[in-house]
């Protein structure tokens, strides 16, 4: 289960692309508090501690505790707006969540023991069919990320959800199949292209020789 995160906003008055953009200048980045049935909330974050958090581990999946006017609300960031130049935050949405309120996010999924893979030490590839899984849960049973061990798997081996270890009470949103995570392909052949090109070149410098040997065959003939 992942842990809770803190941050502190400011309230903010208006709503709208102007009251958004007089927010930015003022050097903080406007913000959104949903969700719960219940009023949204418009704030404010400061962008220091918003990059943090976003270059921090599991940003979507991380539940917050988001401090307004002396009130804390209990949030799951949902979407992040950038600029599409610079790259810099524009406005954030965190949905408020209540007990026993179900949510659908995006756990990472991370995989170890690389060297100790039978398959890849024998050449073969290694295949990441997801990095990451969405599943619904409560928040407070939000995996922060999922771990898969490659020890032991062999070439055309394959790691699926059922391998996860997810509890009871965190479901992938695919229910249908037992879909993969990772397979362990095998060695795919590569061309030399170097070698290629060092064929064809004596192959065209052998026809070039046979072709001098003809050529000199004609001029005796003529000769004679």
């Amino acid at each position: 289960m992942s842990g809770v995160n803190t941050m502190t906003a400011e309230p903010r008055d208006r709503a709208g692309k102007g009251a958004a953009r007089a927010t930015r200048r003022s050097g903080r980045i406007p913000a959104v508090i949903y969700g719960d049935h219940k009023d949204p909330i418009l704030c404010s974050v400061e962008p220091i501690e918003l990059m943090h958090q976003l270059h921090g581990q599991s940003f979507y999946s991380q539940m917050m505790d988001l401090q307004v006017a002396g009130d804390t609300h209990r949030v799951l960031p949902r979407d992040v707006q950038f600029h599409p130049v610079t790259d810099q935050p524009l406005h954030v949405d965190f949905m408020r969540v209540g007990k026993g309120t179900k949510v659908t996010v995006m756990i990472p999924v991370y995989y170890e023991d690389e060297e100790k893979c039978r398959g890849i030490k024998r050449g073969g590839v290694l295949n990441i069919v997801r990095h990451e899984v969405e599943v619904r849960c409560t928040p407070e049973n939000i995996p922060e990320f999922i771990t898969l061990s490659l020890e032991g798997l062999d070439i055309g081996d394959a790691l699926r959800i059922s391998d996860a270890g997810l509890s009871k009470d965190v479901q992938p949103t695919i229910t249908d199949r037992d879909f993969v995570l990772v397979t362990i392909a095998a060695p795919t052949v590569v061309k030399d292209e170097a070698a290629e090109a060092q064929a064809e070149a004596e192959a065209e410098a052998a026809e070039g020789e046979e072709g001098e040997e003809e050529d000199g065959e004609d001029k005796d003939g003529g000769e004679e």
